[in-house]
This record gives C-alpha cells, sequence and structure tokens, in this order.
C-alpha cells in the first residue's frame, strides 16, 4: 500500500532542486579525492512526495488542464539518482511507515550501499557521527525537519567531524511562533524548546530589550526587537559559532511574504581548499535561486 508523504510548492521544489545541483557537483569534484563519499538525509521521509497541481486555463489547443496529483522525487530519491554516485547513502527517519517506504526503495537499488535508520534523527546524528572515521571521508547532510526538532547538540555534532556540509532548512515561522513578540507570552515550554535549539538560555537576553516597557520600577514584559530578518541574522550568527563558512541563507518562498524558512548552507572543515570548493559550488547555485 503506498505511503502518501504529500507537500509541495515552490519553495519545496527550489530547495530539492538546490540540494540535486550541490550534491551532482560535490560528488563530480570529491568522487577521485576520498575513498568514501556519504549522503546523509535526517528527516528522509518516503523518498517521493505526492504534489497537487492546480488547474490551469486553456492552453493552445483551447482545453483546459484540469487539477491533478503527481508523483515527483523526494530528497532521498534525488540522492539516489546522482551521479557519479555516492559511496553510502543514510536515510534517518522516525516514522515507522516512511521507513517501510524508505526500504522498499533501497530494496529497488540492490547494488547500492543504504542504510535506513529508523529513529530519531538527534540521538542517531549525535550518537553515530562521533563514532565515524572521517579522515577519508566527506560527507553532505541534508536537516529538512518538520518543524523546529534539530538540537543545538546535534549541530555541534555535525560540526565536529570537520567533514561534512550541511544544509539546514531552518524554520523561520516556527521561531517566530516560539520567541513571541512580548517576552510574558512565552510559555515554559516554547522556553525550553528555543534553549534546546539555541544551546543555551542566551537567546533570551540577547533577543529581547527591556526598553520602553514595564513600570517605572522596571518590571513588566519585555520586547523583541528583531523583525523576521533580524531574527534570520541571529540564528546566522549562532551557527557561525560552531562552522567555519556559513553562507547568506536564501529565504524561502522566494519574494513572497510572510517569509517561513531559511535554507543556510554550513561547512564543517576549516581548510581553505574545502571552504574555497564549497563556495565556488554555492554561490553559483545560491545565486540562481535567489534570482528565481
Amino acid at each position: 500500500m503506498p505511503v502518501d508523504h504529500e507537500f509541495g510548492g515552490q519553495h519545496t521544489e527550489l530547495k530539492l532542486s538546490i540540494i540535486e545541483k550541490y550534491l551532482r557537483a560535490f560528488s563530480s569534484a570529491l568522487q577521485n579525492k576520498f575513498s568514501q563519499l556519504w549522503y546523509i538525509d535526517a528527516f528522509a521521509g518516503t523518498g517521493k512526495r505526492t504534489v497537487k497541481v492546480e488547474a490551469r486555463g486553456e492552453d493552445l489547443f483551447d482545453a483546459e488542464v484540469p487539477e491533478s496529483v503527481e508523483q515527483r522525487r523526494g530528497s532521498a530519491q534525488i540522492a539516489i539518482d546522482i551521479r557519479p554516485p555516492f559511496h553510502r547513502l543514510i536515510f534517518i527517519e522516525s516514522k515507522q511507515r516512511y521507513c517501510n517506504a524508505l526500504r522498499d526503495l533501497a530494496e529497488q537499488h540492490p547494488d547500492r550501499d543504504i542504510m535506513v535508520v529508523e529513529e530519531d534523527a538527534n540521538l542517531s546524528i549525535q550518537r553515530e557521527l562521533k563514532d565515524s572515521e572521517w579522515k577519508s571521508t566527506r560527507a553532505v547532510l541534508f536537516l529538512d525537519p518538520y518543524g523546529m526538532e534539530v538540537d543545538w547538540e546535534t549541530l555541534v555534532a555535525i560540526a565536529a567531524t570537520k567533514a561534512i556540509d550541511v544544509w539546514f532548512l531552518f524554520s523561520l515561522s516556527g521561531l517566530y511562533r516560539q520567541a513571541t513578540r512580548k517576552s510574558d507570552k512565552i510559555t515554559e515550554e516554547k522556553r525550553a524548546a528555543l534553549t534546546k535549539m539555541f544551546g543555551s538560555d542566551q537567546w533570551e537576553r540577547e533577543l529581547y530589550s527591556d526598553k520602553g516597557q514595564g513600570d517605572m520600577f522596571g518590571g513588566g514584559p519585555t520586547q523583541r526587537e528583531f523583525d523576521v530578518r533580524g531574527l534570520e541574522r541571529y540564528v546566522k550568527r549562532r551557527l557561525e559559532t560552531l562552522f567555519p563558512k556559513v553562507f547568506e541563507p536564501l529565504a524561502l518562498p522566494v519574494n513572497k511574504a510572510p517569509q517561513r524558512f531559511s535554507l543556510f548552507l554550513c561547512i564543517s572543515n576549516d581548510e581553505p581548499k574545502a571552504v574555497g570548493l564549497a563556495t565556488r559550488i554555492a554561490n553559483h547555485i545560491l545565486k540562481a535561486g535567489m534570482a528565481s
């Protein structure tokens, strides 16, 4: 029985197009330089996605195009299709139904080294990355969470390898929902989630100001000074405390408010050659994305 993994929209198409182009360039550039090239998908889904295509007006033949439902490739299938191929593909997914679909996908490619890990992505990454040998291995890791599930300690584990390029689709809409405009609206649950995501409780002192707030004795709630783009810049500065290179993010959806996501590329390898290669590849891809 097929497993529906329904999502779509311009930002999904663009995001996956960028990932595909980067994987292709990464694999081509490093195929003969390292004995192992890995692709790691931390929230892998099913490998495909169901997309509703809206009805369109009349075409050249005066025929209306009705609404339709299409099956398109997800990130896991895209990674499998990359040529030259990655030596190992690791798909991490916590949902059992999605994992079953990923296992079916892996069985269709018996000649490939494909691992399906049914586990929470944070637990899996934090445990497995530190136990892997990275001297002769390089990897691209895709963090495309369903919300704000990525823990700071997961990012710490990725950065510590000094061997992984990570594409991180950050939920900016999730951040401004959790970090409410006034501090007295932040519940303990939201406060704990933000601390887990940023690695400390310092975010509250850095994002909020008591200027013009409260009574004459300084009481009352504080006010978040940052707008959406300010929050994005704050996230980038936090990532830069871990990664030697963090590129300017791509705002998604493009040229459409409200901005919901920021697509970051973070490089863990601090060697100038590695940073230079990533920069040459990424700048071209991201500029094309921003202009689309």
